[in-house]
C-alpha cells in the first residue's frame, strides 16, 4: 500500500498521523509511506525522526479577520496546491491520509481532484477549520469524540474510531509502572504538567499545591514538569519556598517517560489537548483540566467540556484559577477514593484502544 499522510502544524495533528503510519507499516511491511508538510512546523522534527519522508510545502492559516497577510496566504495555497499535484502524481498514493491543520488542505483538495482515495482524522471534539474545509472532498472522516459527529455537514460519511497513538500508553498497569519506577505501591501519586513549553499560570498555581498541600502530605508523591521557558522561573519560586527539600516533591524541565508516570499516576492536572485527553482514557486516569485559552476556536475547552459533562474530568479554566481553586480540587481528588474511581471508570468509556488498526482495516476497503 502506498500511503501520503498529511497534517501539522501541531503536536495534536502530527502524533495521530504517525501512530496511524506506524500502524500501517507494523500490518503491511512492505507499504510505502511520506508525509507532506511546512518545513517550520512540529512535522519538520518529528517525521523524520520517526524514518519517514517529508515533503515540504509553503503555507499558512488564514486569518479570521480582515487581514491583508490572507492575500499572501491565498497565494500560498494555490501554489501549494499546483506542489501537491505532483507529489501526488510522482508519489502515486493509494490513498490520502489528512489529520488536520492547514498543511493538510492543499494535499486533499489535490489528491480528490485526482480522484485519489481521501480521509480524515479529527481529534478534537469541536472540527477545525480544515476539516470543515475538506468534509466533502473525502471518503471518510474518522473522529476522536461522539459529540464531533454533531458538528459534520456530513455525518454519513463519519465514523468514531477514538484517537490513534503512539506505542507506550496501552500496555502498562499502575502496578507495573510504580515497580519501574521505584514508587510504592500504596503511595498516592499526583502528576502535573505545565505543558511542553510551559505555562506560567499553571506553574504559578502548581506551585501553590505543592507550598500548601502536597509538601505537607508525606504520603503524596508528587511530580511536575514545568515547560522548557519556565523552569529556571520555577526552579527558583520551588527553591524559595523550600520545596526543593521535600523529598516527596520532584521538580523537572520536562517528563521523558510520560506512558509510566501517567499510569503511574492517581490524579493528573494538564492542559486538555486531544492527545492528552485520549491518553487519559485509555489508563483511566482522574484528572484536573486546565485548557489553554490561547488556542484556535477555544478547542481545548470544548475537548475538555465534553469529559466534565461526563463526570470524567474536573474542568478549571484559567481565569478562573485563584490562590485556592486548584489547591481543594487537588484535595478532593486526592482524598476521596470513591469521587476519584468515580471518574477513573467515566473517562475510561472514552478509551479507544485500537483506533489506528481501525483505521488502517478501513482504509484497505475503501482501496479495495
Amino acid at each position: 500500500m502506498r500511503v501520503l499522510m498529511c497534517g501539522g502544524g501541531t503536536g495534536g495533528h502530527v502524533n495521530p498521523a504517525i501512530a496511524i503510519a506506524n500502524k500501517i507499516k507494523e500490518l503491511e511491511s512492505d507499504s510505502e509511506i511520506a508525509f507532506v508538510g511546512t518545513g517550520h512546523g512540529i512535522e519538520s522534527k518529528l517525521v523524520p525522526k520517526e524514518g519517514y519522508k517529508l515533503y515540504q510545502i509553503e503555507i499558512r492559516g488564514i486569518k479570521r479577520s480582515l487581514s491583508l497577510q490572507n492575500i499572501k496566504t491565498a497565494f500560498l495555497c494555490a501554489e501549494a496546491f499546483i506542489k501537491c499535484r505532483k507529489i501526488i502524481k510522482s508519489f502515486k498514493p493509494d490513498i490520502v491520509i489528512g489529520t488536520g491543520g492547514y498543511a493538510c488542505w492543499p494535499v486533499i483538495r489535490a489528491a480528490s481532484a485526482l480522484r485519489v482515495h481521501c480521509v480524515l482524522h479529527e481529534s478534537n471534539a469541536v472540527p477545525g477549520f480544515a476539516v470543515k474545509m475538506l468534509e466533502s472532498h473525502v471518503d471518510r472522516i474518522y473522529v476522536n469524540f461522539e459529540d464531533t459527529l454533531k458538528a459534520l455537514k456530513y455525518p454519513n460519511r463519519a465514523v468514531r474510531v477514538g484517537n490513534p497513538l503512539k506505542g507506550g500508553f496501552a500496555d502498562i498497569t499502575r502496578g507495573k509502572a510504580r515497580e519501574k519506577l521505584g514508587i510504592p505501591q500504596n503511595a498516592t501519586v499526583l502528576l502535573s504538567l505545565g505543558g511542553s513549553m510551559g505555562a506560567e499560570t499553571v506553574n504559578n498555581n502548581v506551585l501553590k499545591v505543592m507550598r500548601d498541600y502536597t509538601s505537607l502530605k508525606k504520603d503524596i508523591i508528587h511530580y511536575h514538569a514545568t515547560g522548557s521557558i519556565e523552569y529556571n522561573i520555577c526552579k527558583e519560586q520551588f527553591e524559595s519556598m523550600g520545596l526543593d527539600k521535600c523529598e516527596n516533591i520532584h521538580l523537572s524541565e520536562y517528563i521523558y517517560d510520560m506512558p509510566n508516570k501517567m499510569a503511574a499516576a492517581d490524579v493528573v492536572i494538564n492542559r486538555a489537548g486531544a492527545m492528552t485527553l485520549s491518553e487519559l482514557a485509555l489508563l483511566g486516569r482522574a484528572s484536573i483540566l486546565i485548557p489553554s485559552p490561547n488556542v484556535t476556536n477555544n478547542h481545548q475547552f470544548k475537548n475538555a467540556d465534553v469529559l466534565r459533562k461526563a463526570g470524567a474530568a474536573v474542568l478549571i479554566e484559567e481565569k478562573e484559577l485563584d490562590e485556592t481553586r486548584l489547591t481543594e480540587a487537588v484535595k478532593m481528588l486526592c482524598e476521596d477514593n470513591e469521587k476519584r474511581e468515580s471518574m477513573e471508570k467515566a473517562v475510561a468509556a472514552f478509551a479507544v484502544s485500537d483506533a489506528a488498526e481501525v483505521i488502517y482495516n478501513d482504509i484497505k476497503k475503501l482501496i479495495n
